[in-house]
């Protein structure tokens, strides 16, 4: 199957062929012809399967007929995070240059005189945090009159992080006639909530279930003692990783990592939600390009955000609950590439770590520190 035989438009089936895309995913395959059809969908599925295509072919293809006007986007899509706002605007950008559409992303920690400027020109497709759109459409920089279709990426994300009040303000002044998109990990809880309240008769697609990928991923488990030994073992993981990913609890965490590793000699950078945007977007452009080998994050960059490469995942501080392991790990072992996630407790929360693991359809090996270094060493070698 092609992208052409989906009913996608000839302009955006060349740009597609252009850039190299010629057969959709999965789930790209199943859910585009309802979104097409003006069907509203509920999509599943994991980062990387293919999910902003999903969406922002559709929205381009229905933009096509009619223009936009100055503060009046035409399409919302809604994220939980700066860093997918950032992700999703460049990876449709060129498609929807292709159908003559601006798209733009607006997001908190930038100055919104910054999108004030931006605004003055019609902007089709709007991508935006909840927070920073509610804050432009209450000064009446914009207005969702005109929106024919809205997306909720990462819609379990946004309900977790506190985020349901303003989507569903937002949603309350779309039109009636609103086509919508939503997807997420999980379609349950808040999640629920907003589909029944907002959505009509929608399609559900579901590529996977909610479990942590066992194909091609390596989970190992390991008790440490004390803070020290902890960290030595994760200095020690760092300075034999090429691309890893260690997940903290809280912000001051993250900062303290980067820190000591930086001392210890590992390329490090640091991403939380106390920084600003600009040190943020610095810290994932280091980290991808590979100057730095060791993103320290919090879990906002455990969603949505598809970075490639990633060898090794670490939890130095155990997940709250099961899905945000899955989504934590999911950050390694992308496209069919292998992957290690390594998680980290101290010898009186071992069992309660199993008993997370197992929800997330986990069963790892238990190693010591001295066995998985061992292990990661040998890894390293064979490359």
């Amino acid at each position: 199957m092609t992208f052409a035989d989906l009913g996608l438009p000839l302009p955006l089936t060349q740009a597609l062929n252009a850039e190299g895309f010629l057969h959709p995913f999965p789930i790209q395959a199943l859910a585009i012809p309802h979104a097409l059809s003006g069907r509203d969908v509920l999509g599943r599925g994991p980062t990387g399967s293919g999910k902003t295509f999903t969406f922002g072919l559709p929205i381009i293809s229905a933009l096509m007929k009619g223009f936009s006007r100055p503060k009046a986007p035409r399409s919302v899509i809604l994220v939980p995070t700066r860093e997918l706002a950032v992700q999703v605007r460049s990876r449709l950008e060129p498609f929807a240059a292709a159908a003559g559409q601006r798209i733009l992303e607006v997001v908190g920690g930038v100055k919104i005189s910054h999108n004030i400027r931006s605004l003055a020109r019609p902007v089709d497709i709007l991508v935006a945090t909840p927070g920073r759109a509610q804050d432009l459409v209450r000064q009446r920089l914009i207005t969702l009159d005109d929106v024919c279709v809205v997306t909720l990426d990462e819609a379990d994300q946004m309900a977790d992080m506190g985020f349901l009040p303003q989507v569903t303000s937002l949603l309350k002044r779309m039109p009636q006639d609103t086509q919508y998109l939503l997807f997420s990990a999980t379609l349950d809880g808040d999640v629920k909530i907003l589909v029944d309240r907002f959505m009509h008769n929608p399609v559900e697609h579901a590529t996977t279930p909610a479990k942590a990928n066992l194909d091609t991923t390596t989970h190992y488990l390991v008790a440490v003692s004390d803070g020290a030994d902890r960290r030595n073992l994760v200095v020690a993981l760092a300075q034999n990783s090429t691309r890893a990913i260690m997940f903290v609890r809280t912000k001051y965490a993250v900062d303290r990592l980067t820190h000591t590793l930086l001392k210890a000699g590992v390329a490090a950078v640091g991403l939380h939600g106390n920084k600003g945007q600009f040190s943020r977007t610095s810290a994932l452009e280091d980290f991808v390009s590979g100057t730095a080998c060791v993103l320290v994050a919090t879990d906002i960059a455990a969603r949505g955000i598809d970075i490639s490469d990633v060898e090794l995942v670490v939890h130095i501080d155990i997940p709250a609950e099961h899905k945000a392991y899955i989504h934590r790990a999911g950050r390694t072992a992308r496209a069919g590439s292998a992957g290690t996630v390594v998680t980290l407790a101290f010898d009186d929360a071992v069992e309660d770590a199993l008993t997370l693991l197992e929800k997330a359809g986990v069963k790892p090996l238990q190693l010591s520190s001295e066995q998985l270094l061992e292990k990661i060493a040998l890894k390293k070698g064979r490359r």
